[in-house]
């Protein structure tokens, strides 16, 4: 008896997708309680400063390496830019990772790193290569928090609360940087601690962070979430049709390559929307590292303070950006709010973007301020350290709306979209401490300063534009993410 061969297609089988019980869910990181989203911010923002203070303590090390190994400023600088050149190679690594695996793991992973390469900094004694070679994959490490936290912020904030916490990540960038030059500077005047304690600080902090997030850091990454929800309830139903959106991907080489690893570079040369806003963010970003040159030649050579005192002219900057944080509160319960109430709930990018337009405004005129009075031992140094109020209103209103628009604009890719913001600023502040004491050395302060001044008024048009034409922008760029 012969069987006729069937002509019917073989039937595929069926997949069920499992998705969070409703908008209330409990497991959506958005319904979290209050008290668990606000300790776990306060977590990641204050790892985030460790890694960024990391960066700039090393600036009060120099002096010492140039009289024990006898290289000059410029070498000796490169402990300071190799640890920011890590920041721009570290993102593309973090960033893949956490949308292939989740926020927790590159984060544990990035902090332990960091902790253990800051010891090996301290640790690596007269050998110069090995001090340079522990700077840069401590920046590596380190680039996990600062390319992971807008992003994670993302993930437990709904888009109408996202702003504050993006300005706290926002102000970790930056207080960390400035607040270590004080810090840093009052360890290299104790002759019983040594440049070494400028590491091996950071090391302790970084350690204390590290631990938290091992203990108390969930996965907040909703696809990783829902995977692992699918795999569960296959396990206890026995259904193996039930999957996850996540568990589809492919993990080829070649897909992983193209969706993963190169998509921040991708961004940056397709989108225009991510290249202007890295563009304006990098240059912000930048000037913070040429600040570390600026302010030692002002108030330690000019004004003849010792590295100690002479790192507290920085206070000028951070009360500017305390200031910031306040007008960034009240820019959004009046302005920003309103505009969602009215839009019912659906958060427009562009609404991001007018702060940054005085901002822009307010860090010219304290670059300005700047130069002019602090060219010359003269006019009291309250002067000079009072144009930092400016300053830093200016480096935060520009900053904050660079990564809040990139993260409100490619909400389903934040953590790519952040890891090209990061990556193309850290370029800026790994040259700009390079070139910063040639520049000041042959221009002066009052040039140098207005040179840098001009340039940040230039940039002022990009959130004008972006704010008018921003959402038109978007809806022509046809890349698929």
């Amino acid at each position: 008896m012969s069987t006729e061969p069937s002509n019917a297609p073989p039937t595929e089988p069926k997949c069920t997708f499992v998705d969070f019980d409703g908008p209330d869910d409990p497991a959506n990181p958005w319904n979290w309680p209050v008290g668990k989203r606000r300790l776990l911010s306060a977590i990641i923002a204050l790892s985030t400063m460790f890694v960024a203070m990391g960066s700039s303590i090393f600036a009060k090390a120099i002096p010492s390496l140039m009289a024990t190994h006898g290289i000059s400023r410029e070498v000796s600088t490169l402990g300071v830019s190799l640890y920011v050149l890590g920041f721009a190679t570290g993102p593309i690594i973090w960033s893949s990772l956490s949308e292939l695996k989740g926020r927790y793991l590159p984060l544990t992973t990035s902090m332990f790193g960091f902790s253990v390469f800051c010891f090996a900094t301290a640790r690596s004694g007269n050998d110069l290569a090995s001090i340079f070679i522990c700077r840069y994959f401590t920046g590596f490490f380190g680039a996990g928090p600062l390319t992971l936290a807008s992003a994670a912020f993302a993930d437990m904030y709904r888009p109408k609360e996202l702003a504050p916490m993006i300005t706290l990540y926002a102000l970790t960038v930056f207080l960390g940087p400035l607040i270590s030059q004080p810090i840093g500077g009052f360890i290299v005047l104790n002759e019983s601690l040594g440049w070494e304690w400028t590491e091996y600080l950071p090391g302790i902090l970084g350690s204390v962070a590290f631990f938290s997030l091992l203990i108390l850091l969930p996965e907040s990454y909703r696809p990783v979430i829902l995977a692992r929800k699918a795999d569960r309830l296959r396990r206890e139903t026995g259904d193996w049709s039930i999957i996850s959106k996540h568990d589809t991907i492919a993990l080829d080489l070649r897909t992983v390559s193209r969706e993963y690893l190169f998509l921040p570079l991708r961004m940056l040369a397709l989108d225009p929307i991510v290249l202007c806003m890295c563009t304006f963010g990098a240059f912000v970003y930048g000037l913070l590292y040429l600040f570390l040159t600026a302010y030692p030649i002002i108030f330690q050579q000019i004004y003849h303070m010792n590295p100690g005192v002479g790192g507290l002219p920085y206070l000028g900057i951070m009360v500017g950006q305390c200031l910031c944080v306040i007008a960034t509160l009240i820019y959004q319960r009046m302005w920003v709010f309103p505009r969602l109430h009215m839009n019912k709930g659906q958060m427009k990018p562009e609404w991001t973007i007018p702060l940054a337009i005085p901002g822009a405004a307010a860090f010219s005129a304290g670059l300005f301020w700047l130069g002019w009075s602090g060219y010359r031992g003269e006019v009291h140094w309250i002067v000079p350290t009072a144009s930092g109020v400016l300053s830093g209103f200016g480096l935060l209103a520009m900053f904050v709306p660079s990564v809040s628009y990139i993260v409100n604009a490619r909400q389903n890719r934040s953590a790519s979209a952040v890891a090209a913001h990061m990556l193309f600023r850290s370029i800026f502040g790994a040259v700009f401490p390079l070139f910063a004491t040639y520049m000041f050395q042959s221009l002066g302060v009052e040039w140098a300063c207005t040179l840098l001044g001009c340039v940040a008024a230039l940039m002022l048009p990009i959130p004008l534009i972006l704010y008018l034409y921003g959402e038109r922008i978007r809806k022509s760029v046809k890349i698929e993410y």
